[in-house]
């Protein structure tokens, strides 16, 4: 069902204090515990709560009658979104049936009896109108054309909000998590509003995964961002919780989306408004892991609409890590002789972390003419983090001690000093033009020009182990690695309506992507002791991505019960990578066609669907993976990038289920996906006893799921949504002569309850099963948390208390591997219980405007980086 849950319940509402307006006022009767009579409140038969309304039942409407029509803004002609229909009968106030518009102010009434009405459409913002309308013999079927509100303005303190949105939505395409509603996401960032979205899974490292796949790209209101344009972790950071309105999970996109690899899309709305007048709000968070502040300002008049925003954070990390590794097959000497034996490898690492930053956003909007909208945006973020750690290392070797005196092999102690800086900005303009409220037809331009600069650096001083001399390192490194991604996209649109019934859209897309590498390495010589540049380390590396891309999707109605969608898309790339001094470039192009069908068929029971669909996705590698960067700061764990690496191909076949009534709503998918050349982490061990861990298309990914969710309102004051997710992963390497498999599961759990006075209470928790990696597993994990809230001033500010794992100090992640010469446990110790308290203000007239038809830019086609490289199972 199309239609918002949250006009749902404004009209549920409307019903329920027309209703009790009709009925008859009761005697008081003495005051018991639990409720009026000794009932407990809440209790089958106990009469609902002060303040809440009584439930009713819409008397049930028989005939063919029909009434349709489109609610419109009186002063600007466009579409008022889920405005509220209630039909009333001639005479009082008795409701007989009611529904809400959809998102282009349509709506219609079905199955209704001869007779004399009162249309009665209302929405928060607006006038009422009622409009008398006849169903007679001849005449059942009414058309009431375009129906205009008139906008009031009203004082923020003087609004009423008659129904809320549920904190989970069920649309016919996407599952929509409401995180303005949480009041457990106050004061938090991004990665702890996406741990609650369904489908999703957001370890305590920041690592971002969706449906068990890594494969997923995040979009920031509909387009891509500099922001999490590499490093999705640390991008979830930057982003507070406190500005993100809602998260859409889509797990099967249409053709007009780029390849979105094996999983889907996750798209973060930010918080905005479509009111007239100046208003905005303002926040602060302080807490005992993340601190952060806020401040929005919306103005708008007439033509004009202008928004800005700023907000800062900061937020402190210890944490422990340990390391423990068998190697096989170590080539040392002894006595003079080489022999072969093994490694065995002791790391106990502690540091101390904490880090901060900025996002300022401002854009313009500008409407020329009724059907012509433009738009300007920039939006420029900064994040910068700095982590302390002290290092003890030992390595032993089964058969005596090698010959050689080089301490980065033996055992030492460490002071490591890691500084990140990154910087991005999006520059984004937009026109579209529309023909008619009525209408479907739509034409847009976008372009986009986006910037990420990211400067890694380390610094390494080495002590002996046993008798260190901190005044005089035995050793030193530093290294300083530059990497830049400069994004610029062209791209336009065009939808037309055949009929009622068929839409085709036409579209294209023009990507330039220039990726840049300047990686430098400085360490001492240990034959002479002096400290200089290591050139074999010294590289810079240039690479150039051009996508031109072109799309149409055809989409029907076949009767009364069975949609269809039909597309596809068809990208040209060419690829261009070179190293200084290199004599030879390195060049690739390909074309590729990929598919998408979708078949819907409309249940019996209204809101409930069934849908199939199969779509064919090419995921590009993004700087993450290609950074050729050998980070050497650990000698016996080494990471580098690969820049010979090829985009992924996905074949995804899903089946949904959908169901709403009575303010409850169920999802169920079967999906299965496979992918035959995915991006895997690759662990290598050399003789020396080192691991070098990279990526590689070395693998075969083939996954079957099922993922269940739902969401219900037991009580008025009480809701509640859960998702159970469980699929079975089976990954194999001809390459490395290699597989692995297993069942994953994952469930979190999501309730909200009114206490009255203000009060409100927040409950979420989570759990995840040890994940599936090619060479290994990840160890399972818990999460928790608990908010109050409390409303001030008439609902124009709030104070909010969060709680995250309260009892638990910290979460142990380990990642095993076991690579053939090699078997390793990695454990960190995230300390993430932490208790923080948020306040909120809003301020300013409002009135309100119907939001504009807006397009986005959506380069979602590149596989991009988890931050750790911890959830690789799945892809």
């Amino acid at each position: 069902m199309n239609n918002s849950l949250l006009s749902f319940l404004a009209l549920a509402a409307l019903l329920s204090s027309e209703a009790a307006a009709q009925a008859p006022a009761a005697a008081p009767a003495p005051a018991r515990p639990g409720g009026p009579a000794g009932i407990p409140t809440g209790a089958p038969g106990a009469p609902s709560a002060p303040g809440t309304p009584a439930l009713v039942t819409l008397p049930t409407a028989k005939g063919n009658g029909r009434i349709s029509g489109v609610v419109l803004d009186g002063a600007t002609k466009k579409p008022v979104e889920f405005a509220t229909v209630a039909l009333l009968a001639a005479t009082g106030d008795k409701p007989v049936d009611g529904t809400v518009a959809d998102d282009k102010g349509r709506f219609s009434l079905r199955g209704l009896a001869p007779g004399e009405y009162r249309l009665q459409l209302s929405f928060i913002g607006y006038s009422n109108v009622t409009q008398p309308v006849t169903l007679a013999e001849g005449r059942m079927t009414v058309d009431l054309g375009s129906v205009e509100l008139k906008a009031t303005a009203q004082e923020l303190t003087e609004v009423t909000v008659t129904g809320e949105r549920p904190v989970v939505e069920s649309k016919p395409d996407r599952l929509v998590y409401n995180a303005a509603t949480d009041n457990t996401n106050k004061g938090g960032t991004a990665a702890d509003v996406l741990r609650k979205a369904p489908m999703v899974s957001v370890d305590p490292d920041g690592n971002l995964q969706l449906r068990g796949s890594g494969n997923v790209r995040v979009l920031i209101n509909g387009k891509p961002s500099a922001v999490v344009a590499g490093d999705i972790a640390t991008a979830l950071k930057q982003l507070p919780g406190d500005q993100i309105k809602s998260v859409e999970v889509i797990t099967s996109p249409s053709a007009k989306y780029d390849g979105e690899g094996s999983a889907g899309i996750i798209n973060i709305v930010l918080k905005e408004n479509n009111l007239q007048g100046l208003n905005g709000n303002v926040g602060l968070a302080i807490g005992t892991r993340n601190s952060n502040g806020n401040f929005t300002l919306n103005g708008r008049k007439g033509k004009l609409g202008l928004t800005a925003g700023f907000n800062g954070f900061a937020f402190y990390a210890p944490g422990d890590q340990e390391v423990d590794r068998v190697d096989r097959g170590i080539r040392t000497e002894v006595n003079g002789q080489q022999v072969t034996t093994t490694g065995r490898l002791f790391q106990r690492n502690e540091g101390q972390g904490m880090g901060g930053g900025g996002q300022g956003r401002i854009g313009l909007e500008f409407e020329p003419a009724a059907n012509h909208a433009l738009s300007l945006s920039f939006s420029s973020n900064l994040f910068t983090n700095r982590f302390d750690i002290d290092i003890n290392n030992r390595y032993t070797l089964d058969q005596g001690q090698p010959s050689t005196t080089n301490p980065l092999f033996g055992n030492y102690t460490r002071d490591q000093v890691m500084e990140n800086t990154v910087y991005a900005y999006d520059l984004l303009g937009s026109y579209t033009r529309s023909f008619g409220a009525k209408s479907r037809r739509e034409f847009t331009v976008l372009a986009q020009h986006s910037r990420n600069r990211a400067q890694r650096d380390y610094d390494v001083r080495q002590y002996p182990l046993l008798s260190p001399d901190f005044s005089n390192p035995q050793y030193r490194e530093q290294s300083p690695n530059l990497a830049r991604n400069l994004e610029s996209t062209l791209q336009t649109d065009y939808v037309h309506p055949i009929g009622e019934k068929q839409t085709v859209e036409v579209g294209a897309k023009v990507i330039q992507r220039k990726v840049y590498s300047d990686y430098e390495v400085y360490r001492t010589n240990l034959g002479t002791g002096v400290f200089g540049l290591e050139p074999g380390l010294t590289n810079k590396f240039d690479y150039d991505q051009d996508v031109l891309a072109g799309y149409a999707t055809y989409g029907t109605s076949l009767g009364k019960k069975y949609s269809a969608r039909l597309g596809a898309r068809v990208e040209r790339t060419d690829l261009r990578g070179n190293f200084q001094g290199q004599d030879n470039e390195f060049r690739l192009g390909y074309t590729n066609v990929l598919p998408n069908v979708a078949l819907t068929r409309n249940l019996k029971q209204p809101g409930s669907s069934l849908r199939a669909t199969y779509s064919r996705r090419i995921q590009r590698p993004s700087i993450f993976y290609l950074n050729p960067y050998r980070n050497e700061s650990d000698p016996r764990n080494i990471t580098e990038g690969n820049p010979e690496l090829d985009a992924e191909f996905t074949d995804n076949y899903e089946l949904n289920w959908n169901t709403f009534a009575k303010g409850t709503s169920i999802n169920i998918s079967l999906y299965s996906r496979q992918t035959n050349n995915a991006i895997e982490r690759v662990y290598n061990t050399d003789p020396a006893g080192r691991v070098v861990a990279t990526f590689g298309n070395v693998a075969r990914n083939q996954t079957y799921g099922i993922n269940l969710f739902g969401s219900a309102k037991p009580l008025p004051k009480w809701d509640i949504s859960g998702n159970i997710s469980a699929f079975y992963v089976y990954l194999s390497s001809k390459t490395l002569n290699t597989s692995n498999s297993g069942v994953v599961y994952s469930a979190n759990l999501n309730s909200g309850y009114k206490l009255g006075k203000g009060f409100s209470a927040q409950l979420f928790a989570m759990l995840n099963s040890p994940r599936i990696q090619l060479q290994g597993r990840n160890s399972p994990w818990q999460m928790y948390s608990l908010g109050l809230r409390k409303d001030l001033w008439k609902g124009k500010g709030d104070l909010t208390l969060n709680a995250d794992n309260p009892f638990n100090s910290y979460i142990a992640l380990a990642n095993d591997f076991d690579n053939g010469q090699s078997v390793s446990t990695n454990t960190t110790y995230v300390y993430n219980r932490g208790v923080r308290l948020a306040f909120a203000y809003r301020f300013g007239k409002l009135e309100n405007k119907p939001s504009k038809p807006k397009r986005s830019i959506r380069n979602d086609d590149q596989k991009a980086g988890d931050g750790g490289g911890n959830g690789q199972g799945g892809n």
